[in-house]
Order: structure tokens, then C-alpha cells, then sequence
């Protein structure tokens, strides 16, 4: 057909003058006075001229940019811009490729967003550390849509039964990175670390395969003469060591109290949900023995109740222990004292269970159970905790409490 391809590969080479040289229906070659040839498709559009770029002749051939400019012709019958929808695509391409995220990236992003919820520095770094050393050498610099099922047991099998608790944290924390991903567009589908439905019907359940971890704990009738020796021990861990026990709270719960948290005139310390392992706010009694050692603290730092030795933080976590290693108790550990209060509770009173564990901030019930019961029973605990109090001081108990719950 006169007029249509009339270029040939041969003639694109040879073309030297400068200006457009047409193939027909709206394609060019280009050619600059450098003689840089390039081709272009012209078209007009509510009655306007249009000049579309097609690419440099040394990556475009010619059949190519005949090709590209068929799909621009079409485009037109359609009613669109070929330039509109170019610059469309360029932009979705753009935003795909900036969704390309790899895990690694993905991983330092979603710590980074979340840091500032993390307990402490140290669980923030456990939470990377059990990442780069199980994870990231399977799909750390794969592209975060790509991350299957397949790849993740690959990570958790040769762990799951060695290394349980380890597997079991790593997972959730893959899960968590992976749903942060699919949030922010990075991938699609379902989550491929998820437990129910899912992974529990590949793996064991981590309770039915690793053994529980008790730590090792004073026997309660042994509580009123241990008491009477730690009184005799001096500073402020060993106070703190007091606190402890008599509020059955964790460590980190303790060593990090703040004065802004209690309320001396009703008797009451609020631990923020942050610094809790369920992340719920826990309301504390405080009974005469406990307002005894919080009296002696005051003073010795505006904002640390239990201040250690460096200006501005609080004593280390392992400041009690130490306590315990001079007593000579290396047979016992902080965390135990939970237990020694929670058997004591159990076999030398007749307090409904719900009240020591609410005590020791554990979950009471089903969920539907929690739904309907909103309270912390906060004044039957205070009876409780007095009674854990008077029980601490004895040397030779000889009768059940707890007989007015």
C-alpha cells in the first residue's frame, strides 16, 4: 500500500539527513543534527497535534516501533490519550516496583514502626536477632510477595522439636512482619505463618513438645524465715527483692515502677499495659507492709522507685538475684516467689482461685467468660495480698487464713 512502510531496515541505517522521516500511518524516524535517530508517533486529538516517543533506534527496531505504534492506533479508536495511558503505565510501574519490598526491608521497617512499643531494648533486639539468624538466611532479600508456606517451614521444621519456644516466637514474628506487608500492598493472600487452620495442621503444638519451664521457688511454709533474713540484707535491690514478694509481681514489672504510677490515697499502683506480658493494664493493692518499703524509697529519685546506680535508670534485672546469690539462695530465683504465693494461696486459704491469679496478672476464665466479667475484684485482692503479708512474717504458721473471702 503507497505510503504505508515505506522504511526498510537497510534504509533506517543509511537515513543521514536530519528531520522526520515518516513509515507511514503516523510513525517516524527521528533524526537529530548529532544524527541520533529515534522513533515517534504523531497523532492528532481534538484537533491538536501530539508527538509520542517510542524508544532510540539502537533498542528499538523497526518492526518493534511499527508494532508499538499499532497499539497506539488502537488506543485511539478507543478514545485514549496514547500519551494519558503511557504515563498511566509508567506510573503503575513505578508503584509496583516500589512494592517489590524484600522481607529484610520489610522486617527493619515493621521493628523500626513498633519500637517504641517494645517492653525494653532487649526484646526489641531479640525480636531481630531470632529473624537474622532463622529467617532471613531462607528469604531475607526475597521479594516479600514470593514468601510461601514452603519457605517458611523451611525455617521452622528443623527447629520446631530442638528448639521450640524459639520456633514458636519466630514464628508468630514472621506472621506479624508478613501481615504489616500485606497491609501496606507489599503482598496478597493469605498468610503463610499463620497457626489456626493453617500451620497446626503441619506441626505439633508446641505444648504437646516442649517441656514447661518452672523456676525454681521457696516452699511457703519456709517464707517467714526466709522474710526475717532478707529484712537483715541492706540496699535498695533488697527492698526491692521485699516489693516483689509481696506484690507477687515479675521482675521488670518492679524494677521499672515509676512514682507516677501510684496512688497513695487509695492505695493503689497502676502498671501501664506496656510494661505487662499481656499488655493489659494491672492494678496492684498496696497493703501496709508494701507502703512501709515504698516510704523508705522516697527521696532517692524523682522518677524511679527503685533507682540503681547509674543517674537516671532504675536498678538492673539482675539486682535481686544478686540478692538471692548473697543470702546464698542460688536454689531459688525471683520469678519463683510467684509460685511460692500462688500454692500458698491454693492449700493454706479458701480464697476463690480467681483471686490469686487475677493477682498475678494472669488471664481468669474462657473468653466469653472475660467479656462479661470486667473486674479485677481489685478490693477481694487487697484482703488477699494482706494475708499474703502476714503470712510472709511468720515464722511458724500454725493456722489457715483467708477465712473472711
Amino acid at each position: 500500500m503507497a505510503g504505508v512502510e515505506k522504511l526498510t531496515a537497510l534504509k533506517v541505517t543509511r537515513i543521514s539527513k536530519a528531520g522526520k522521516h515518516s513509515d507511514g500511518k503516523g510513525l517516524y524516524l527521528q533524526v537529530t543534527r548529532q544524527l541520533v535517530k529515534s522513533w515517534i508517533f504523531r497523532y492528532e486529538r481534538d484537533g491538536i497535534e501530539h508527538y509520542m516517543g517510542m524508544g532510540p533506534v539502537h533498542s528499538v527496531s523497526l518492526a518493534e516501533a511499527r508494532e508499538e505504534a499499532r497499539k497506539a492506533r488502537l488506543l485511539l479508536q478507543q478514545g485514549i490519550d496514547p500519551l494519558q495511558h503511557k504515563a498511566e503505565v509508567t506510573a503503575k510501574n513505578k508503584a509496583v516496583k516500589a512494592s517489590n519490598k524484600i522481607f529484610q526491608e520489610c522486617m527493619v521497617e515493621y521493628i523500626e514502626n513498633h519500637k517504641e512499643s517494645w517492653r525494653s531494648e532487649k526484646h526489641r533486639k531479640q525480636w531481630e536477632a531470632t529473624l537474622l539468624a532463622y529467617a532471613c538466611p531462607h528469604f531475607g532479600k526475597m521479594n516479600v510477595r514470593l514468601i510461601n508456606t514452603a519457605l517458611v517451614l523451611q525455617v521452622l521444621e528443623p527447629i520446631w522439636k530442638k528448639k521450640t519456644e524459639t520456633a514458636s516466637r519466630l514464628r508468630e514474628r514472621i506472621e506479624r512482619i508478613l501481615s504489616w506487608a500485606a497491609t501496606k500492598g507489599y503482598r496478597e493472600g493469605e498468610n503463610p505463618a499463620r497457626w489456626h487452620g493453617h500451620l497446626e495442621e503441619i506441626l505439633p503444638k508446641p505444648a504437646k513438645i516442649k517441656k514447661g519451664k518452672h523456676y525454681p521457688s521457696l516452699p511457703y511454709m519456709q517464707m517467714g524465715a526466709f522474710w526475717r533474713l532478707l529484712r537483715l540484707e541492706k540496699g535498695i535491690a533488697a527492698r526491692a527483692l521485699e516489693f516483689t514478694i509481696l506484690t507477687a509481681c515479675r521482675t521488670g514489672e518492679v524494677i521499672f515502677a515509676k512514682w507516677d504510677e501510684f496512688d497513695f490515697a487509695v492505695k493503689i499502683w497502676v502498671i501501664p499495659a506496656e510494661r505487662m506480658k499481656a499488655h493489659k493494664e494491672h492494678r496492684v493493692p498496696l497493703v501496709d507492709e508494701m507502703l512501709v518499703i515504698l516510704n523508705r524509697m522516697k527521696g532517692l529519685d524523682p522518677v524511679w522507685v527503685f533507682p540503681g546506680a547509674k543517674n537516671g535508670k532504675p536498678i538492673s534485672n539482675m539486682a535481686m538475684l544478686n540478692v538471692l546469690e548473697r543470702m546464698q539462695r542460688t536454689d531459688i530465683t525471683v520469678h519463683g516467689f510467684r509460685s511460692t504465693f500462688r500454692v500458698w494461696a491454693a492449700e493454706q486459704t479458701h480464697y476463690p482461685k480467681e483471686l490469686p491469679e487475677l493477682a498475678l496478672a494472669h488471664s481468669v476464665g474462657t473468653a466469653v467468660e472475660n467479656a462479661y466479667q470486667r473486674s479485677d475484684l481489685f478490693e477481694l485482692r487487697r484482703a488477699v495480698m494482706k494475708d499474703w503479708a502476714d503470712w510472709c512474717k511468720l515464722v511458724q504458721p500454725s493456722q489457715e487464713i483467708g477465712q473472711r473471702a
